[in-house]
């Protein structure tokens, strides 16, 4: 099969590998559309260490079946699938409780660190085990369904701190995660959702989906604009959807006191963090890791166009030309939020 395989940091090639083959509870996928992920485009410089070449990335992906394993009953060759990227072992503690997200085996699809290799779907055929696939809605367009992974993780978020009637909240950060969040807020019963970024081509995405207000945070100070909008009260409930000190300091202080802060990006692995403001405020404080069982809720409301998958695609390209749309996403080219190879 063709794939593309990161060699080298920072260096693609799109070769020749040998095909998978499914183990006995194991489905073979021939990907039809694959999104570049905000954590694949950081990886790939080995900044995050969960990259490590050689690896096939690739992890929101869709496609149809073309082979299964001596132990599959359930799906069938031709049938039309996605898969949640975090492959979970289904029987340690914390799968046992439904915590597939926390498992203490877990492993992410396309990713590569100290623990464990996983090619992903950056190829023409994938294996992962029929545990983790999805079927598709009729009528639901593959490069849809491969978004489902991000809409995804925006709800388990939103699940983490809900949202109560009429409530202010700001998010922070509208790549394709916060944006994916500001859609599903909007649907949310929220009496103001602020939306903070540096860029006014998302701000405006932001505005179109939902979003009552938006704050260029590259002209001037984010909480103060927040303060002002919510009289010097602060926000009932924040998401930070980046993962750097600025950004996560900027949701902690916009809150007002007993407010609550979701985290859910993570680009650094460590930030400095305002522990006062936190204790003395009696803020509550959640992280979000991925998602645990939303997938089908996600796709059911991709496929009745509650959320929209289509307006976050800037481009679907070839395979083949995946090096050069990692460059240009890597370069922060602007106008780019999310692109798809497709093999």
């Amino acid at each position: 099969m063709k794939a593309l395989v990161l060699e080298e940091y920072k260096r693609f090639a799109h070769k020749e590998m040998p095909a998978p083959e499914p183990g006995p509870d194991e489905v073979l996928i021939s990907v039809k559309a694959c999104g570049i992920c905000g954590s694949d485009v950081h990886g790939m410089d080995g900044s995050t260490g969960r990259r490590r070449p050689p690896i096939i990335m690739g992890h929101e992906a869709a496609g149809v079946i073309a082979g299964v394993g001596t132990g599959v009953r359930e799906w069938k060759v031709g049938d039309r699938v996605t898969v949640d990227s975090t492959i979970y072992c289904g029987h340690c503690e914390f799968c046992r409780r439904g915590l597939i997200n926390l498992c203490d085996h877990r492993r992410v699809l396309g990713v590569s660190c100290e623990e464990y290799r996983q090619h992903g779907a950056f190829a023409e055929f994938v294996t992962v085990p029929q545990r983790i696939l999805y079927r598709l809605p009729d009528g639901l367009a593959f490069e849809h369904a491969a978004l489902v992974e991000p809409f995804a993780i925006a709800l388990h978020a939103i699940g983490r701190a809900p949202v109560t009637l009429n409530d202010t909240v700001v998010v922070v950060g509208a790549g394709m995660i916060g944006l994916a969040l500001v859609q599903a807020l909007s649907r949310a019963g929220c009496g103001r959702l602020i939306v903070v970024d540096v860029a006014d081509e998302r701000l405006s995405l932001a505005t179109k989906f939902g979003a009552t207000n938006v704050i260029n945070s590259a002209n001037g100070d984010a909480v103060e604009a927040i303060l002002r909008l919510t009289e010097g009260r602060g926000a009932d409930v924040a998401f930070e959807a980046v993962g750097v000190t600025a950004t996560v300091d900027a949701a902690l202080r916009c809150l007002r006191k007993g407010g609550a802060l979701t985290l859910v990006g993570n680009v650094a692995p460590k930030i400095e963090f305002e522990l006062q403001t936190a204790v003395t405020r009696e803020i509550s404080i959640y992280g979000s890791c991925a998602s645990r069982g939303e997938y089908r809720a996600t796709l059911d409301m991709l496929a009745r166009g509650v959320l929209r998958a289509a307006p976050l695609i800037s481009a679907a390209a070839p395979l083949a030309e995946g090096a050069v749309w990692f460059d240009r996403l890597y370069r922060k080219e602007p106008g780019l939020l999310k692109v798809l190879l497709k093999p």
